[in-house]
């Protein structure tokens, strides 16, 4: 399954593991500390089609695990919110 999901997207095992990504961007209004910057979440409207794809990738994993499940299997994780949630249990 790990090879599977990983070849549609390298990062599609790191979601089913970590949970679903989430976008960043440098906040421009915080001072930069330590030469670091601050990283804050980027709203929908500012995500790019690169961001969308990677957004997304929670929702064609959880595809992805659907179609492998059965009937008994599915009717316990089909209130799970991620595949994160999925994939534990």
């Amino acid at each position: 399954m790990q090879a599977h999901l990983a070849a549609q997207d390298d990062d599609m095992w790191y979601v089913i593991i970590d949970g679903p990504m989430k976008i960043m961007k440098a906040n421009t209004t915080m001072a930069i500390t330590a030469g670091a910057p601050q990283w804050i979440e980027k709203t929908q409207m500012e995500y790019t089609t690169y961001d969308k794809k990677k957004a997304n990738l929670d929702n064609v994993a959880k595809e992805i695990l659907y179609k492998t499940l059965d009937k008994n299997m599915f009717s316990k994780i089909k209130t799970c919110t991620t595949t994160k949630e999925i994939w534990e249990n």
